[in-house]
């Protein structure tokens, strides 16, 4: 079973309650990593780590821009055609947070510091982390020091920080050390890579053998520095550029000085009690894959001229504006769920962060928050995020569809590489070209093609943007389109018919791989194929100039697109009679399943304890597959099947992948096993905040906190949207009171609210929507609001408990079913 959390896992002493903001009172150590990740700031394109201010005491320093990265020649130890060549990892950017404080020559230092009382906060209606501490000095003088960093939404490559000084009994020497560092090339303050106590992990960014960054430019002037590099293999440039301003009627001096890693602007001031010390700090990137130094150099400059023109409160201003904009759109609101309510704002300031300014340039599996999978981009995008930007933010999901279009002509390179038609996306990159060098569970994993053609498909229908769809989407689907029919081959069965079959590839679930016929990969490759043929002949008769268009730049012919649609009317989903499920592939049922319920919680996850061929061995899931595929086609299933695939693969699902919970809690709800669903939710809710996988130090889980808003909507509300037509089957948890939200629908914005009897549609902006409840239509027309009576929220099922019920049963060929853990021999 996946690891559950059925109640509110948090310290709340130290994280109390609060329903718009994530607040700490107490500082510690030990979880550092987690920490800076759950304050970090972002805007999808600039991202800093909650790291402290005085540049002390950090886990992992970091600053990240969106696709800016480094490269290298990938070194295989046996060489094969085909394999991936370059390696892509994300760059540390110059850290411009530090701020170093000292009082009498004495420096803070959070962990050794006399704290009299200390609070952090991440305000998710401001944008901006804020943090309080009275700090009484070893020489017994008592100094109140409060901070905020802010990533601006509406200015992409901005930062403002502000900290503010103030003596509370008795005067001293203040000095404030405000710095630019290149940490890329080099060791923390008080830290080297070797204290990291963290051992082998895959999913960790790998450091660099080598000088990254290449000094190009320092300069200063005044108040104002900056600092610009170029990658010594990517060839990327970037430059980074501070303006201070300082507000206080004591007497001060200031000096800056810069050289090839480092800037530094300090302030020595002659601290008076009672009297304030304000330092404001603006900060600018810019990078490019093509622009020189000097270039970036000067888009810097006219950013700190614009904030120094407008004024920092004008910035602080139009965030709050921005924000209040996005919540309007995107919150949902749990009534009578305190701790749940905080967690999922928490879970969609996320989602904001990490996507809100990605302007076409990809959303990062860890967004801008970290390093983890070295800033690679997946198909957790579309699969996971695309949804909620869809409904909440639609120009940012047109943004995020954008970036992949951007990357056809290298994913019609990675298809001829791999002897196919059409275009063939990387399974992880940042550049376009595929960076997973091991294929089994990377390059094999064909199906995020269908993934991005799902995401375009439902783009479309969602949001009417037949521009889009008709250009850019059109020849993703054609493209993806192709490459299936050509992956795939016909073969006669036993029974004369001829069925359309795909091999040789992997799932979702990355325990089982290179496999025949996966279920996921069939059912998603098929909606490909038909809303490649739909979309193609919608154009002929609703977009002519369009459909000429594509038929000349592309030769997409009649014949072509009813092949695309033989293919999938023949494509092999298969089923087991014995069983009553859809098996997960051809071979899967023939192996041994993995007794998880007798797995000791030391050898979890397993693949940090167990050699792949050890675990593709047996059954045993990392994430949800086939239960995925029951609900991205759920349309293709029916209600009985959905529960017997549940109750067959919910047992062997680990959960080692942050992706499974919020999946499992929808197909849970939809089938009524509605406590199994509220525990899997609360496990994809907490797996940051509670840093339920151990791994929250690398950056969030922005996939995951998509998927929390999709178990909110599409598994309590019981959304679904099959071909553009929204439906409602509602689920709420029997100890929520209501739960409110907001759908944008074809240029319309619809306010949902569901209670336990009755689900009320009211249209706050645009015209009529129309919807189904349960199997009635219902339209939605401004200035009317519709209450749609419920009887009830659905089946309700005992938990699935103990072992896997179909150990002891036969197969097919009369074999005993066992479930096993494998055990190292005693020599």
């Amino acid at each position: 079973m996946i690891r559950e959390v059925s109640a509110d896992p948090m310290d709340r002493t130290r994280f109390p309650i609060e329903p718009w903001r994530f607040v700490e009172t107490e500082h510690r150590t030990r979880d550092a990593g987690t920490t800076e990740t759950i304050f970090s700031v972002g805007n999808g394109f600039l991202g800093m780590r909650g790291n402290p201010e005085e540049g002390r005491d950090s886990y992992a320093h970091g600053t990240f821009i969106n696709g800016f990265h480094e490269t290298w020649r990938i070194q295989h130890a046996e060489e094969a055609f085909g394999f991936a060549e370059t390696g892509q990892t994300i760059i540390n950017a110059p850290d411009t947070k530090v701020i170093r404080v000292y009082v009498d020559g004495e420096p803070l230092t959070l962990s050794i510091a006399d704290l009299e009382s200390y609070e952090r906060a991440l305000d998710f209606r401001s944008g901006r982390l804020e943090r309080e501490v009275i700090w009484r000095t070893p020489a017994g003088k008592r100094v109140r020091i409060s901070s905020s960093r802010m990533v601006s939404f509406t200015d992409r490559s901005v930062a403002l920080f502000e900290l503010e000084v103030e003596l509370l009994d008795g005067d001293a020497p203040v000095v404030l050390s405000s710095q630019i560092v290149n940490r890329q090339d080099g060791a923390s303050d008080y830290r080297t890579p070797s204290d990291d106590p963290a051992g082998f992990d895959p999913r960790r960014s790998n450091g660099f053998a080598w000088r990254v960054l290449q000094p190009e430019m320092n300069w200063t002037a005044g108040d104002r520095s900056l600092l610009g590099f170029e990658a010594a293999n990517s060839g990327m440039t970037i430059a980074v550029a501070a303006d201070h301003s300082i507000e206080t009627v004591c007497d001060y001096e200031v000096s800056s000085t810069t050289e090839g890693d480092v800037a530094k602007t300090v302030y020595r001031v002659e601290g008076k009690a009672g009297c304030a010390i304000r330092l404001r700090k603006v900060v600018a990137y810019h990078t490019s894959r093509g622009a020189p130094v000097s270039e970036l150099a000067d888009r810097c400059r006219r950013n700190l001229d614009r904030v120094q023109d407008l004024g920092f409160d004008d910035f602080v201003e139009r965030q709050r504006t921005w924000l209040d904009e996005y919540w309007s759109n995107a919150d949902v609101q749990i009534e009578g769920q305190p701790a749940v309510q905080q967690a999922v704002r928490w879970c969609l300031f996320q989602l904001a962060q990490a996507s809100a300014r990605s302007d076409q340039l990809g959303i990062a599996a860890k967004g801008v928050s970290g390093s983890g999978y070295e800033g690679h981009y997946f198909w957790d995008t579309e699969v996971y995020l695309v949804p909620f930007l869809i409904y909440t933010m639609p120009q940012v999901a047109r943004n995020a569809l954008r970036f992949r279009s951007n990357l056809l002509p290298k994913a019609r390179e990675r298809a001829s590489v791999m002897s196919l038609r059409g275009a063939l996306f990387p399974w992880r990159t940042i550049n376009g070209e595929e960076a997973s060098a091991y294929y089994a569970a990377g390059t094999a994993q064909f199906q995020i093609n269908a993934d991005v053609a799902f995401a375009i498909d439902k783009y479309g229908n969602i949001t009417g943007d037949t521009q889009f769809l008709h250009r850019d989407g059109a020849e993703v689907l054609v493209e993806t389109a192709r490459m299936w029919a050509d992956l795939g081959f016909w073969r006669k069965e036993h029974d004369g018919t001829e069925r359309f079959h795909i091999h040789g590839v992997t799932g979702p679930d990355e325990y089982t791989t290179v496999v025949n016929n996966n279920m996921f990969t069939n059912v998603m490759a098929r909606a490909n194929l038909r809303n490649a043929a739909r979309v193609i002949r919608r154009m002929r008769a609703e977009d002519p100039v369009a459909y000429d268009r594509i038929v000349e730049s592309m030769g997409v012919g009649e014949d072509e697109v009813a092949d695309w649609e033989t293919c999938a009317d023949g494509m092999v989903i298969l089923y087991d009679e014995t069983l009553g499920i859809h098996p997960q592939d051809e071979k899967f049922l023939q192996s041994e399943l993995w007794d998880l319920e007798n797995t000791p919680e030391n050898k979890r996850p397993l693949l940090l304890h167990f050699h792949p061929l050890v675990i593709y061995r047996l059954q045993v899931i990392k994430q949800a597959d086939v239960v995925l595929g029951l609900f991205l086609q759920g349309d293709q299933f029916s209600r009985a099947e959905k529960k017997a695939d549940f109750e067959y693969y919910d047992p062997i699902t680990t959960g080692d992948s942050t992706l499974s919970s919020v999946v499992q809690s929808l197909i849970a709800s939809e089938v009524g096993y509605q406590d199994m669903a509220m525990n899997y939710f609360l496990s994809g809710l907490y797996v940051d905040l509670a840093d339920l996988h151990s791994n929250a130090r690398d950056g969030v889980h922005i996939a995951s906190t998509g998927g929390v808003w999709n178990a909110l909507i599409y598994g309590f509300a019981g959304l679904r949207d099959y071909g553009g037509n929204v439906t409602f089957d509602p689920r709420l948890p029997a100890d929520w009171e209501a739960l409110t939200f907001h759908l944008r629908v074809r240029g319309s914005k619809l306010r949902v609210r569901l209670e336990e009897t009755s689900i009320l549609f009211e249209i706050v902006e645009g015209d009529a929507v129309e919807v189904a409840v349960r199997g009635t239509r219902v339209r939605v027309t401004p200035a009317v609001p519709v209450v749609v009576s419920l009887a009830n929220q659905g089946p309700k099922l005992k938990s699935l408990e103990g072992s896997h019920p179909v150990v002891g049963q036969e197969r097919e060929d009369g074999s005993v079913i066992q479930a096993i853990v494998p055990e190292p021999a005693v020599h």
